[in-house]
């Protein structure tokens, strides 16, 4: 079997995903990656390490801060300043996570990569419009990560192992405790894996230098200001609690929109959180080539929400339209819009706008 270079976190799936290929015949190589300068970096990879010492596996440091903050910190950032919500760990995977785990591979002598992300690599004749290598969901669809890796090319799908694809969240704490790995019991990692607590609004005014700029809430139906925010992107498209209104206001209001170049925060009722479609540009076709004709597939808008059923209407400019059967609630420019047929995942891009 190939040499595999592992991705380890210092979590309970990387750990496992270590015993099992190790149990399975391969020979494996524990590499974990350092995006930050966190302290939490310490303890993880003090973990990674641990797992490796218990497994016989020779385990390195990889230095990605520069990619990652360049690629990733940077991009944030910026679709912040410009009003998007962007999903970094989409971004991260595309381009530094998995990238930088086959050049390391390619100097340890590894002919594959493995993580432990919930999801799985198809191999198959590439006839009616598919790819040789395929992304598919996981079997556990609570822990489904699918989402996050649309946008792998096939050179790296053609190299990468997913040894959890087939195994539940449950069974993989149980092998980890069965088996006495130092990261069973580590709690699930955080949303994003950079800033401290969660707290977005604070890193990208503290760390990115993103200046609040306060300006005025208004009435997306009449134009009326009914408050003042305290900077754009402390708020969130269908975001209800935390907007500073003033009293009156009748029924409950929510964020639709950011006027950036008017530096207002545009709120409505619920009703009009729902939009029919939106557009989506960067595109990446995971398992398929980019269909040319309209096609019925699920779409997930955000990580945590299950697929719905839409229309891919291809546009102008590497562009489509996404027309959803029944209106979708808080459709957020900058976040992914992933394509599936059943199980498979046919790619994905960002979302540049909602249509009603």
């Amino acid at each position: 079997m190939p040499k595999v270079l592992l991705g380890m976190s210092g979590g309970v799936d990387s750990a496992t995903a270590a015993f099992v290929l190790q149990r399975d015949g391969h020979e494996v190589v524990g590499a974990t990656l350092r995006f930050h300068d966190l302290p939490s970096f310490e303890e993880d990879c003090a973990r990674a390490q641990a797992v490796c010492g218990q497994l016989g596996i020779e385990h390195h440091i990889v230095d990605v801060r520069d990619a990652f903050a360049s690629s990733v910190q940077a991009a944030f950032a910026d679709a912040y300043g410009r009003g998007l919500t962007p999903n970094p760990c989409t971004r991260c995977n595309a381009t530094v996570k998995f990238p930088a785990l086959i050049n390391a591979a390619d100097r340890f002598g590894c002919g594959q990569i493995a993580t432990g992300h919930y999801a799985t690599v198809c191999h198959g004749p590439a006839v009616d419009g598919r790819l040789p290598y395929r992304l598919q969901r996981a079997a556990d669809p609570a822990k489904d990560q699918s989402y996050m890796l649309y946008g792998l090319s096939q050179d790296i799908l053609a190299r990468t192992l997913f040894p959890l694809a087939d195994l539940h969240k449950a069974q993989v704490r149980k092998m980890a405790e069965e088996a006495g790995l130092a990261a069973a019991d580590t709690a699930e990692s955080q949303d994003i894996c950079f800033i401290e607590g969660d707290d977005y609004a604070a890193w990208l005014e503290d760390e990115a230098g993103l200046v609040p700029q306060a300006g005025d809430i208004v009435s997306a139906s009449d134009g009326s200001v009914l408050g003042r925010h305290q900077g754009l992107h402390r708020y969130t498209i269908g975001q209800r609690k935390g907007i500073p209104l003033g009293g009156g206001t009748g029924e409950p209001l929510y964020v639709v929109a950011k006027d950036v170049e008017g530096n207002r925060l545009l709120v409505a009722g619920e009703a009009a959180t729902f939009v029919d479609g939106c557009q989506v540009a960067d595109l990446r076709w995971t398992s398929i080539e980019a269909p040319t004709t309209t096609r019925h597939v699920t779409v997930k808008l955000r990580y945590r929400q299950e697929a719905v059923p839409a229309q891919l209407v291809p546009q102008e400019g590497d562009r489509l339209l996404v027309a959803f059967e029944e209106p979708q609630r808080a459709v957020a420019a900058g976040q992914a819009a992933v394509f599936y047929d059943g199980d498979l995942v046919l790619g994905g891009g960002t979302i540049t706008d909602r249509s009603r």
